[in-house]
């Protein structure tokens, strides 16, 4: 009998210490081993364009966020959000950076895309119209009958240029838009191609200080003031079906998606890693914002402006278009 309790004695210490030593122990590893357990897919690819939005994936790669999850992240580079659009429906990527506008326009259109974090939201000067400094035009009447170029046709580019349109009492035929992806734009521009562009960051800042470009016009004004511009996005089919993945990837991202919103040095510290911004001009580019929460009211107001600009045929709720993960 005494053998018997002294086994039992020992064999309790043993539960004690282990339990004692999961406390105790390292937080990261405890968090690698309670976010990677049952992943559906440990390794995801992640588009994104190489811009300031995306600055909390890379931050999340580089601080072992989505280590912590138990997550590999591969970053693929995009040429916009809704090209990104066949490539998450494909299955080539998981998930892709994706503008809301996008979103919407190609919900309303049957597509089931679910917006899964929010990532950047605009401030004054991140999205504005850039002409040559020795351009004729210097208000925004002049650009009827002008070619504007923008990164994706009837989509948000699109939408901000003719928000400014109505002000100056032009419609959006009173303009020519053709697509251009960002890098290209200023050479477009310059070599006759086109007579504006719609730029954000760093292209914005480099044209002018390297072209001479200048302003014709803030964007992100009037209706378009505050303007949630892009967020995560993953199909349906995907979150369903990866439903943990799905809350690892959204508390890393929650988790970066912070920091950058709580220190831009952070976010000049990882743009030359991803992007062609170099240190210096990291430090001096006009950055917008980084939300910390998927607000269905935000988001709203994009979907309610594409109805006003008949982007959208019939209402679309933003509630329809967002996925949480218990727990996540």
């Amino acid at each position: 009998m005494r053998r018997i309790l002294r086994c039992h004695a020992i064999v309790l210490g043993v539960a004690a210490a282990l339990a004692l030593a999961g406390c105790s122990g390292n937080g990261d590893t405890a968090k690698t081993a309670a976010g990677g357990k049952g992943l559906e897919k440990t390794t995801i690819k992640v588009g994104g364009l190489p811009i300031p939005d995306v600055a909390p994936l890379h931050i999340a790669i580089a601080k072992g966020y989505f280590k912590e999850e138990g997550l590999t992240v591969e970053p693929v580079v995009i040429t916009g959000g809704a090209a990104a659009i066949p490539q998450i429906k494909s299955g080539a990527l998981d998930i892709s950076q994706g503008n809301y506008v996008s979103a919407f326009l190609a919900t309303s259109k049957g597509d089931k895309l679910k917006m899964i974090a929010d990532m950047y939201q605009a401030a004054p000067n991140t999205f504005n119209v850039m002409v040559p400094k020795d351009s004729p035009i210097k208000t925004v009447a002049d650009l009827k009958g002008k070619t504007v170029l923008v990164n994706n046709l009837k989509n948000i580019a699109q939408l901000a240029v003719t928000t400014q349109l109505k002000v100056a009492g032009l419609g959006e035929t009173d303009v020519k838009f053709v697509e251009k992806p960002f890098p290209d734009m200023a050479n477009a521009v310059t070599t006759g191609q086109a007579d504006a562009a719609w730029m954000t960051e760093p292209f914005i800042t480099s044209t002018q200080s390297q072209l001479g470009f200048r302003k014709l016009v803030d964007t992100m004004t009037g209706q378009m003031e505050d303007f949630p511009i892009a967020g995560w996005m993953a199909t349906e089919d995907w979150t369903q079906k990866n439903p943990k993945t799905l809350a690892a990837f959204q508390r890393a991202i929650g988790k970066a998606q912070a920091l950058a919103a709580g220190d831009r040095k952070e976010v000049e510290k990882v743009l030359p890693t991803y992007t062609k911004i170099d240190a210096q001009a990291a430090s001096v580019i006009t950055l917008g914002s980084y939300p910390t929460e998927l607000n269905e009211n935000r988001l709203q107001k994009v979907a309610d402006l594409m109805l006003e600009y008949k982007y959208l045929e019939s209402p679309v709720a933003a509630k329809s278009i967002i996925v949480t993960a218990a727990g996540g």
